[in-house]
């Protein structure tokens, strides 16, 4: 599927960003600094379907999914780190 291609770019995308090992809040940093970038790496992965560049759709799966990736992911749930 489509969406599904454009959001395995971005997540791609994501992780040569962030690199390896990474923390929630590094990602959620990255998101705040804003996802400009990622409309354009969008329209690169699928030129001729404008539907697929949705940010609220793509963008969001995408950080969503590379959320699960974090070191300190814990399905939702914060996660107790040691000292």
């Amino acid at each position: 599927m489509l969406l599904e291609r454009v959001v395995a770019v971005l997540v791609a995308e994501l992780r040569r960003r962030l690199g390896g090992r990474f923390w929630a809040q590094e990602l959620a940093d990255l998101y705040a600094t804003g996802t400009g970038w990622c409309m354009q790496t969008a329209m690169t992965a699928a030129p001729d379907h404008p539907w697929a560049w949705d940010s609220s759709v793509v963008v969001d799966a995408a950080f969503g999914r590379y959320l699960r990736e974090a070191s300190d992911y814990a399905g939702g749930r914060r996660a107790l780190t040691e000292a």
